[in-house]
């Protein structure tokens, strides 16, 4: 555990010092702060309330959880292994006395980190905003609503990002990484409304199963079946990452 906790430190100072992380923090307040402008115009401009104090905030994660945020957890793992690799910084890590799965696990830490914290900031500012601009709607259970929607977001878009880990140990570029990555994004996003049945096993059609668990009438059987998959999806995607890594020649 020390191996690993150093591993983890020194893996959260780089992640730090990406500019990444600032260009996420921008993004994200532009996202918020577009969407209450938007709100505001319909409702000034055309008299219609369109979302309460804690609904913007759900209004907030349908698009943020689609667009922003696995754009930046894909550069982040990306950054995190393609970037060392052709920096050749991954031997410098190796070197040190941590073992590789103590290092990979050190990543993916920091990778589920990340989408955490962004998430967390994302509702913060959004709650923020709208109990600034819609006081008068706000209510205990309308933000236990938006908590345990972002908090269940968080699910989908670590197991995607493991998918994206998985693809960094197995092609060199990073370049092409992304552009897989995309064209799996989109293709997942595809697939899931040609095949709506069988939706479940595509991850990025779970980005906002959030719902589920808001609705008026909560379905348990299918949120625990979704649970299962993302849980087997994420171990295997984690699993065979690791052996990858493990594998390769440094």
């Amino acid at each position: 555990m020390a191996g690993f906790k150093a591993a983890f430190i020194n893996e959260t100072v780089k992640l730090l010092k990406k500019k990444k992380m600032i260009a996420a923090a921008i993004l994200s307040i532009l996202a918020v702060v577009i969407g209450q402008v938007a709100v505001t115009a319909i409702k000034h401009g055309l008299g219609l309330r369109v979302v309460g104090s804690t609904e913007f905030p759900l209004v907030v994660l349908s698009m943020f959880s689609y667009t922003i945020l696995p754009l930046f957890a894909t550069f982040v793992a990306i950054d995190m292994f393609n970037g060392e690799f052709s920096s050749n910084t991954m031997k410098i890590t190796l070197t040190r006395p941590v073992s590789r799965f103590g290092v990979f696990s050190a990543k993916v830490l920091n990778l589920a980190v990340f989408i955490a914290v962004n998430l967390l900031f994302v509702m913060i500012l959004s709650l923020l905003a709208g109990f600034i601009f819609n006081p008068s709607s706000a209510s205990l259970t309308g933000i236990v609503r938006v908590v345990l929607s972002y908090v269940t977001t968080f699910f989908p878009v670590f197991v995607f990002g493991l998918l994206v880990v998985l693809l960094s140990n197995i092609l060199r570029g990073g370049l092409a990484v992304f552009f897989l990555s995309i064209i799996i994004f989109i293709g997942f996003n595809f697939l899931g409304i040609v095949f709506s049945n069988f939706s479940s096993f595509f991850i990025t059609s779970m980005f906002d199963w959030y719902t589920l668990w808001i609705s008026e009438t909560v379905n348990g059987f299918k949120i625990f079946r979704q649970i299962l998959i993302m849980s087997g999806c994420g171990i295997m995607l984690f699993t065979a990452g690791y052996y990858l890594f493990d594998r390769k020649d440094i």
